[in-house]
């Protein structure tokens, strides 16, 4: 019985751990984003996202929400060859709470599966260079998507604190290999003084463990992302810009802005003009060395987003540019409004 209980609380946990790794790309289709109006400032939100795509940017910008929305937004890269969709809905609770569901799939579909198409041309036993031949009766597909689940809960404390958190389940399917995976983030949002907006988003704050069907795991480390923007009144409009950094502690060193030993940081920058809360025109540069442009229509009810973005450096040739259109549902009826205080 000692035995027992000696593997069970030390050696398991061990073999488990001898199988894990730190997947420093595991989540990385988590990090393309979502959201017209964000994407177009170069994914520079976390202190000022104040709509349904909080859910990803800051669960804390949830508790803006006086109404319930919808959100949708397709994306292709390469043509059509990686489809990336994005799917919400949130919904204010009494007056003081929110609740949301954001759904991500990026995926590349019906990929030929040549592995069981090769056969023995020749009768001698052996698999060479004559038997290069596939048997196309034998050809299949299969898919390789990856899914996001969050679910995000966000709260007013006071008029000036709102803070969230997210739950997010993660889905990877290649063929017959699958992962499954949970993390949690942490968001807040604070306005110390008129017109300065600060932000944190804790992203994966205890390590996200993703574990594949094969018996290897894969840890996402923690990612602190911090934003500031400050708002001013221009030519009869609202002018806002904003900064934000991704801390990461993965050693990622080239593969960032830049790094002090293993904490990288990631640079995003934005600007937003809004007039009249109508028409706004935004540009920004992200951390993927991308510039990028967009604007925006806020219709009764309905809110259209368009961003632009293109690599500025590329050692062969320049990647195709990237659009993309987002809308939004207001549910603006008197039904359906946040319970005032």
């Amino acid at each position: 019985m000692r035995k027992i209980i000696f593997i069970l609380f030390f050696l398991l946990p061990a073999l488990i751990y001898s199988q894990t790794v730190i997947g420093k790309y595991a989540g990385e289709f988590l990090s393309i984003g979502v959201g017209g109006r964000a994407l177009a400032m170069g994914g520079s939100q976390v202190a000022i996202v104040n709509d349904i795509t909080s859910g990803y940017w800051n669960p804390a910008g949830l508790a803006y929400l006086d109404y319930p929305q919808i959100s949708l937004m397709h994306e292709e890269h390469f043509g059509n060859l990686v489809n990336y969709n994005y799917g919400a809905i949130a919904i204010p609770y009494e007056n003081d709470m929110s609740f949301g569901l954001s759904i991500i799939r990026l995926s590349i579909d019906g990929i030929p599966d040549t592995r069981n198409a090769i056969y023995d041309a020749n009768g001698d036993g052996i698999l060479d260079i004559h038997d290069d031949m596939p048997d196309y009766s034998k050809i299949t597909e299969f898919n390789n998507s990856d899914w996001a689940f969050i679910l995000s809960f966000a709260k007013r404390y006071n008029e000036n604190f709102f803070w969230g958190a997210n739950v997010k389940i993660i889905r990877r399917e290649i063929a017959e290999f699958s992962a499954t995976g949970i993390g949690f983030d942490i968001g807040a949002l604070y306005t110390p003084v008129d017109n300065l907006f600060l932000g944190l988003n804790f992203q994966d704050v205890t390590t996200t463990l993703i574990s594949w069907n094969t018996g290897r795991n894969e840890l996402i480390t923690p990612t602190l992302k911090l934003g500031t923007a400050y708002s001013l009144n221009i030519l009869g409009g609202n002018f806002l810009p904003a900064l934000d950094f991704d801390i990461r502690f993965e050693n990622r060193k080239y593969a960032s802005n830049f790094n002090i030993g293993p904490v990288s940081f990631d640079l995003h920058t934005g600007i937003e003009y809004n007039y009249k809360n109508i028409l706004s025109i935004r540009a920004g540069y992200s951390d993927l060395k991308q510039i990028t442009l967009g604007a925006g229509i806020k219709l009764p009810k309905l809110t259209i987003d368009y961003s632009f973005a293109r690599v500025s450096e590329s050692e062969i040739e320049r990647l195709p540019d990237t659009h993309r259109i987002s809308l939004i549902l207001r549910l603006e009826e008197p039904e359906f409004m946040r319970e005032k205080k």
